[in-house]
């Protein structure tokens, strides 16, 4: 990390560092959240196989152990970075907060678009009303928390407030922001990747079919391989990576649609282990099938490569 200093001169700002404060105190309580969430899965899946008597899902605790303890180390380090205002923490709350709104977004949209069709399905009031409760908590996890992070870290004085209290070039300035978010993305998919043949049995939706066993263990290890150079290469903004990745992409795109198209979804969770009861109950709920679902599989991409398109811009320099 380099620590060259930046010029000094700023232009007039408002001081934002008990803002910066505040949110870091909120950031490390989101932490301390995630963290507790990891015994509660535990007492829960326990008390769940109990009752079913099936066999503790165990992949489930290894995603829950992946997914819980990496947010809250990565909360709990960049709280602490916005209460000491360094322009790098204020970088990546910034990647974080507007991926979290957006990803937000995407699922209370599914959750509106597909309430009256879950209303349907919940006969007894009481579970209506447990349903209208997960929508208010929904609406405020995805939209209201990761909104006012968003706008927060995103003003001019907030930015200004950090630079001057962090006059150093950090590595979160060598790369502009949106590509530094799919760099991070990408370095993310591939740590993500190399759990999955322990927690889910190696499954991979394949061109129309369903790879297991070896051959979907090579890939997923190989895939991350891939990934990880790729998030350095985007991070260094090298023009190869940009279309290796735009190529996958549409490969990946087109075969999750054609095989989603053609394979229920349930079969690919029996193959990823899941207990029949845990698949009975998400029958009630799957309202994708066939053809529809890789219409919405496709749906889903399209943002997704646009986004890839728009940084295009980026990647001209020779590195």
């Amino acid at each position: 990390m380099s620590t060259e200093p930046l010029p000094s001169s700023q232009p007039a700002f408002a001081d934002r560092r008990t803002g910066l404060i505040i949110f870091g105190v909120l950031e490390i309580l989101i932490g301390c959240f995630c963290a507790l969430m990891l015994p509660l899965m535990w007492v829960g899946l326990t008390m769940g196989a109990k009752a079913t008597g099936t066999p503790m899902d165990y992949g489930t605790i290894l995603s829950g152990v992946l997914i819980y303890g990496g947010m809250a180390v990565v909360f709990v380090w960049l709280g602490i970075g916005s209460i000491m205002c360094r322009r790098w923490a204020r970088a990546l709350l910034l990647i974080v907060s507007w991926n979290w709104l957006l990803v937000g977004v995407i699922i209370v949209g599914f959750f509106i678009a597909f309430l009256p069709r879950i209303m349907e399905t919940v006969k007894p009031d009481p579970e209506k009303a447990v349903f209208s409760v997960m929508f208010v908590f929904f609406a405020v996890i995805f939209l209201v928390i990761p909104g006012v992070l968003t706008c927060f870290y995103q003003g001019r004085n907030v930015k200004a407030t950090c630079e001057a209290r962090d006059p150093v070039r950090r590595w979160t300035d060598a790369c502009p922001l949106p590509v530094l978010a799919a760099s991070l993305w990408l370095g993310m998919g591939a740590l993500c990747m190399l759990p999955i043949p322990l927690a889910y049995k190696s499954v991979l939706p394949f061109f129309g079919t369903l790879l297991t066993g070896l051959p979907a263990m090579l890939f997923y290890v190989i895939w991350a391989a891939g990934s990880l150079w790729l998030a350095w290469a985007f991070y260094r903004l090298m023009p190869t990576a940009w279309w290796i990745v735009v190529v996958a992409f549409l490969l990946f795109s087109v075969s999750s649609t054609i095989t989603f198209a053609r394979i229920d979804i349930m079969e690919m969770y029996r193959l990823m282990g899941y207990p029949q009861q845990q698949i009975e109950q998400m029958q009630k709920f799957n309202f994708f099938s066939g053809k529809s679902l890789g219409i919405w599989t496709a749906c889903c991409m399209v943002p997704w490569l646009g986004y890839l398109l728009w940084i295009k811009k980026f990647f001209r320099r020779s590195v």
